[in-house]
């Protein structure tokens, strides 16, 4: 850890001289000033925002060709390559009104190009887009694009699903590095707290090109919150309000930047009780609480940008249990519970050399879990309602968590830009990290292990008129090295057996874009992917609490592997936008658990198996925005996925078949109410009947959504507010991905949210 931190310090206090900048003035199409247009540099990873009078000044900038992008909500992104040989760039801008979403920037993707230009399809979702539909985490949130689902148990716990693949299938990044939190579990979270994220990006198939193993199902890029710009502060508080589990959101950050250096911190705490089901009762223990606190400095001066993030983030969940068990409002959390701390540490920087760029990110991140387990002490106190809401405090009560596990995981990321060759780019890059899980606690779950992982990779894109061509190639290479433990339990021993395994592979991709019209885009990709087993698939063996079952690990299992094809298609025009994204995703060893009609320590066995299987669907849909009703707006998407072994059985945790349509209207009130919104929308979910040997059917049902908020101004006070209300009808369903399905347990009945939010 002293040794990152040096690293830290050495790569802040390079930097380079040089003096140049740019500057200009943003206008609409009638000459009228813009304000808080975004000024972005994908290169550079840097910005800024234009002023009350549309004049914006961005510098510190180096002596090269570098791309700006100048975009507006409800306007058209505008992008201009500038070759600063010159101190002072002049450059004037008119953006052009659209009736569609804002062109952005695309982290994820390997060179940082607008979503027009990529050659693969990313979905991206602002944070203030999840906020309106009143998601209680951020795992429900991101539900709002089309292709990606959760596995939830109750409110607190979500665990992303794109097309069908979960767990270590999709990787999660944050802060620019991989989150490790011992996700192999079903009761794991996502424990990123969704205050001080700005947007999620979504890469919906094999990514391991770029991240290597876990990326086989896709990825989830978390982009954290923008510095301030340019000597410029700000003050944000912001407040949401959840009826449903009588449950508040608190968050306050402050910014402070100035030329060369800027700063930011924000403090997050949340509060739930259990959530009411429609039949006006609350499914016990499904409260939490959190705490989260994000803070970071960046650095940037000609040629060199750094920046520095650190996120603590405190989650105590409550784990349901008993069903609709005691009735209480109460947030004091009932045995079983867990306490998960998550420390990520990342610097992300920038070298510029030239005509070339050097990228060097490095992560530390710290998960420690634990787990409470239910006491049935005659004298235990019962919790009642309406007394003090506290938590329990296993410190101050002298208890010993049964389950505690912490993985310490230190990861690097180095990423070459060559020198552009005409029309070509080449990127090359080496990947690793270094991981430890060690076990406290009385039970064990996965054995103490160390893993290791490194990877190369190379990746070209090839860009000619109207087209684009993308290719790349990458090897990789995970050891697993686990101890042997002796576990006694009830007076049954369970071994969990040392094991020393190598894992290896080779992944390709080949992606190609062309617009056919001026109007209509096509997209096809073709990429393989991978994944190592992760430790519970191999050296399982005991009683998985948050399952009800007993897992059985196989050592003997090797690499999953995958082939995916996307096609994708877009058309737009003023009014109207169509899109279609089909695909076929071949997995070869898929890895899954079975039941075996065995029973052991009061739990039926499960043993992980591996099998060839296949995914295919798509995502179709259309946006109409018909003139002249400017203000109106009209969305539907449809979904679906199937997912069958090669043995005929169906995979299991498969998202049925859903339709959503949105009917929006945008409006502006004299000068009190701007950017405001109003918003229906119905999503029919259909009946899942492809379901696997150890799941049961789902019905359909149909949920209603109203959404109203905007920008208001009263006497010189300026805020936003935004109020929603899903499944008003208060409709009784069971989502087939719920944990609490095989109880019988319904999901969430009607909420209602309000939030607000000041910039002072």
């Amino acid at each position: 850890m002293k040794t990152f931190i040096k690293l830290l310090l050495l790569v802040a206090g390079f930097s380079v001289n040089a003096q140049n900048s740019l500057s200009g003035k943003i206008t609409d199409m009638h000459n009228n000033p813009l304000a808080d247009v975004q000024i972005n540099t994908p290169e550079l990873h840097r910005g800024t925002t234009s002023k009350e009078d549309g004049t914006y000044i961005l510098k510190n900038i180096p002596k090269r060709k570098i791309k700006i992008n100048f975009s507006y909500l409800g306007f058209k992104t505008v992008s201009k390559i500038i070759d600063f040989n010159s101190e002072n760039v002049v450059l004037n801008i008119q953006l052009k009104e659209t009736a569609f979403k804002m062109d952005e920037v695309i982290i994820s993707a390997p060179f940082n190009k607008l979503q027009s230009e990529n050659v693969m399809k990313i979905e991206r979702l602002s944070a203030k887009a999840i906020h309106k539909t009143g998601a209680t985490t951020l795992a429900e949130g991101i539900t709002n694009i089309a292709g990606v689902s959760q596995i939830s148990t109750g409110a607190s716990i979500g665990k992303p699903v794109i097309r069908g693949l979960s767990g270590n299938r999709v990787l999660v990044y944050t802060q620019g590095i991989r989150l490790e939190n011992q996700q192999f579990g079903g009761e794991h979270g996502l424990g990123v707290n969704d205050a001080g994220i700005s947007s999620v990006e979504v890469i919906k198939g094999p990514a391991s090109l770029l991240y290597g193993s876990d990326a086989l199902g896709g990825v989830l890029y978390l982009n954290p919150e923008k510095f301030a710009s340019e000597n410029d502060e700000e003050i944000n508080f912001s407040h949401r309000y959840f009826a449903n589990t009588l449950g508040t959101n608190t968050s306050i950050g402050a910014k402070l930047s100035k030329e060369n250096w800027k700063f930011l911190a924000r403090g997050t705490y949340a509060n739930h009780s259990d959530y009411k089901i429609p039949t006006k009762e609350r499914v016990t223990n499904t409260r939490f609480n959190e705490k989260d606190l994000k803070t970071g400095v960046a650095y940037s001066k000609n040629s060199f940008t750094s920046e520095i993030r650190y996120n603590f983030n405190r989650s105590n969940l409550g784990l349901p249990e008993e069903g609709i068990g005691e009735q209480s409002t109460s947030k004091s959390l009932l045995e079983p519970y867990q306490v998960i701390d998550n420390h990520i540490l990342s610097s992300h920087n920038h070298f510029f050399i030239g005509d070339s760029k050097l990228d060097l990110d490095l992560g530390y991140t710290f998960n420690d879990r634990q787990e409470f387990e239910e006491h049935h002490d005659e004298g235990e106190e019962e919790h009642e309602e309406g007394e003090d809401d506290h938590n329990h405090d296993h410190e101050e009560e002298g208890e010993e968590a049964a389950l505690r596990m912490k993985l310490k995981t230190f990861s690097y990321n180095v990423k070459y830009h060559f020198p552009k060759i005409g029309n070509i780019e080449i990127l090359s890059g080496a990947q690793g990290l270094h991981q430890t899980n060690t076990n406290f606690g009385e039970e064990i779950l996965i054995p103490n292990a160390i893993i290791n992982d490194f990877g190369v990779f190379t990746t070209a894109n090839y860009s000619w008129n109207r087209n684009s061509l993308q290719a790349g190639l990458r090897y990789d290479n995970r050891n697993i090295d686990t101890e042997r433990h002796e576990i006694s339990h009830e007076g049954d021993l369970h071994i969990f057996e040392a094991i020393d395994k190598s894992y290896n592979s080779f992944t390709t991709s080949l992606g190609f874009k062309t617009a056919i019209t001026d109007n209509f885009t096509a997209r096809i990709n073709v990429a393989s992917g991978f994944r190592a087993p992760n430790l519970a698939e191999l050296s399982s063996n005991g009683v998985h609490h948050g399952t009800g079952r007993f897992e059985k690990g196989n050592a003997n299992l090797t690499n999953e592997k995958n082939t995916q094809f996307d096609l994708s298609l877009e058309y737009k025009t003023e009014h109207i936008e169509l899109f279609a994204n089909g695909f076929y995703n071949q997995l070869n060893d898929y890895i899954y658990i079975s039941p075996t009609g065995e029973i052991e320590d009061e739990a039926p066995v499960f043993e992980y198996l591996q099998e060839d299987a296949k995914l295919y669907g798509g995502e179709f849909g259309f946006h109409l925005h018909p003139h002249p009703l400017d203000w109106l707006h009209l969305e539907s998407s449809f979904e679906t996925v199937i997912g069958e072994q090669d043995n005929g059985n169906y995979l299991p945790l498969i998202p049925a078949n859903s339709w959503k349509n949105t009917l929006r209207t945008e409006f502006d009130v004299k000068k009190w109410l701007q950017q405001g919104y109003a918003s229906l929308t119905l999503k029919s979910t259909f009946s899942q009947n492809n379901v696997s040997q150890f799941e049961t059917e789902s019905p359909s049902y149909n949920l209603l959504n109203v959404g109203f908020g905007g920008d208001i101004t009263i006497n010189n006070i300026k805020f936003s507010a935004n109020l929603s209300a899903n499944n008003i009808l208060d409709k009784k369903y069971i989502d087939h991905l719920s944990r609490l399905k095989a109880d019988e347990i319904l999901n969430q009945g009607r909420n209602i949210v309000l939030g607000i939010n000041f910039k002072i």
